[in-house]
């Protein structure tokens, strides 16, 4: 059997497993608390595991691991580290506690829901609910792109290949998520993580042992020097660019706290005791993932080339606008590493870590807008109604992701980065204080959300979407030579989160808060705990 025969062999079998556990879990979702929250009763193992498949998909292991593996060598595996600590070990232990019990006491099913009932505002949830549905889909576009660039790689699928693949991820995760909700997309991520688990920890181990071992790789990396990368730094602790490495860090750790699709595992969390188990779980399973994508990616120099004629016998990338294309890099690196035997488990493994994210998306995209826009204003919107809307809304935002992810004008990294940058720093400080401090007010959050989307925005119009009317400033931030890259999408992501953890508590500072009683329901779930 060839290897791509075997690859559809291994497709056939993991599709019929997900489509399997969707009709089975059908079967038990009674409601829409159910369809969207499991019925507040998952326990440890499936959170973690739903945890880190939605932290963790094509995004990284294609788009992220191949740019910044490229840009800042074997130091890129910090940025894995960080999502483990940062972005998975605190956020359980310091505000999964708080975010069930606040939540399931305020009858809170999604973020935009819970700023209603925390903050006595009806203005905020629709607001939030908008926002959660135009910058998730951004999101959702960069996964179905990082599968569509190794699908092709794999089948060389030609010029429309790639469009066609999107379609048939859409569909596929579609049908799970809209028969079985919520537990139907935990089960399968418990499926998919563990695959993950065994497709990293392969990929890694063959990726060093093509170039003769950890020492022999990191001694070829410290060779290579370009104009932008000197001798010694790639193969470094720290590499070529530790500050703008830092700004990767933060974006991709600290971002979690405050995206929907994250925090959401803590409202339909069983108890306190499956939370203390999820967090060593959840961790585990980052350092193995991201660490391992992020490893992997700081090797990509030792089998990608930007020079078709080095005589390497490495895979030549291409550029576009004098940048490399960073999204082919890791299928270049799999198809130069791999046996042709093991290229369908990779397939299969970032089939698995995109399919676990794209179906938190979506049903974190399509309840907040059913829960938080429509059902307010439709008299006698019972159960059946809502989950049919969200049924037919999870079909709505997954054209849009497809249409978007057609196109691919944009980078993986960057249409993450400003989903990321807009969502966390629109919604991180409000979340997060509105957990702890009491006099957070509404005009603090209300400013966190113009910001957070407010710095996205702009960014995006003046430096990715090469208006005319704004390449005179373009070229005035270049001309700055500033150590910290104010062109990237990254670095203004991560501003916009630092922005919302400092701009609510000094609003808050000065404008009035929710009313005592409303206050005092809120926190009186923790002070009895």
């Amino acid at each position: 059997m060839g290897s791509q025969a075997a690859t559809f062999v291994i497709l056939a079998i993991y599709i019929t497993i997900m489509v399997s556990i969707g009709i089975y879990m059908s079967k038990r979702t009674k409601s829409s608390e159910d369809f969207m929250l499991g019925g507040r009763s998952v326990g440890s193992w499936l959170t973690a595991f739903s945890y880190g498949t939605t932290y963790f998909s094509a995004v990284v292991f294609i788009g992220y691991a191949g740019q910044f593996g490229w840009m800042y060598g074997a130091s890129a595996t910090w940025v894995g580290i960080g999502n483990a600590i940062i972005g998975s070990l605190i956020p359980f232990f310091l505000i999964g506690k708080r975010t069930r019990l606040m939540s399931n006491h305020l009858g809170a099913k999604t973020m935009p829901e819970f700023f209603e009932h925390r903050f006595d505002s009806k203005g905020l949830k629709t607001a939030a609910a908008l926002i959660v549905f135009i910058f998730l889909i951004p999101y959702t576009a960069s996964v179905y792109n990082g599968l569509s660039r190794l699908f092709g790689m794999v089948f060389d699928l030609g010029e429309n290949g790639g469009t066609i693949i999107i379609i048939a991820m859409a569909v596929l995760s579609a049908i799970y998520v809209t028969l079985g909700g919520y537990k139907a997309t935990a089960l399968n991520d418990f499926f998919q993580g563990i695959i993950m688990l065994i497709g990293i920890g392969t990929v890694v181990a063959l990726t060093v042992q093509r170039k003769d071992g950890l020492s022999a790789a990191l001694d070829a990396l410290n060779t290579i020097s370009d104009n932008k990368t000197e001798a010694g730094t790639l193969g470094s602790i720290f590499g070529p660019d530790p500050i703008n490495l830092l700004g990767v860090v933060i974006l991709t750790s600290l971002g979690t706290w405050g995206l929907p699709q994250m925090v959401q595992k803590f409202y339909a969390i069983k108890d306190e005791q499956a939370i203390k188990k999820g967090a060593i779980i959840s961790t585990f399973f980052a350092i193995v993932v991201a660490g391992g994508s992020y490893f992997m990616g700081g090797f990509v120099r030792l089998y990608c080339t930007l020079d078709a004629s080095d005589g390497s016998g490495r895979a030549f990338i291409e550029t576009v606008n004098g940048k490399p294309v960073y999204d082919t890099m890791v299928p270049a690196l799999i198809h130069e590493a791999l046996p042709n035997i093991l290229i369908g488990l990779v397939v299969v493994l970032v089939l698995s870590a995109s399919l676990s994210t794209l179906s938190s998306l979506v049903l974190t995209s399509s309840s907040t807008l059913t829960n938080d826009l429509i059902k307010p204003r439709i008299k006698n919107f019972d159960d059946k109604h809502q989950v049919l809307f969200m049924r037919i809304l999870i079909a709505v935002f997954l054209i849009v992701s497809v249409i978007i992810a057609s196109h691919k004008n944009a980078s993986i990294s960057t249409l993450m980065s400003y989903s990321w940058g807009a969502l966390s720093g629109a919604f991180l400080g409000p979340f997060l204080y509105g957990l702890f401090m009491k006099k957070a007010s509404k005009a603090a959050v209300a400013a966190s959300m113009i910001t957070g989307v407010g710095i996205s925005v702009i960014h995006m119009l003046l430096f990715s979407f090469n208006i005319e009317a704004f390449s005179g400033i373009k070229q005035a931030v270049i001309d700055l030579n500033c150590p910290l890259s104010l062109l990237s999408p990254i670095n203004a992501g991560a501003f916009s989160m630092i922005v919302s953890l400092l701009i609510v508590p000094i609003v808050s500072s000065f404008t009035k808060a929710p009313e005592k009683k409303v206050v005092d329901n809120a926190f009186s779930s923790l002070e009895t705990k």
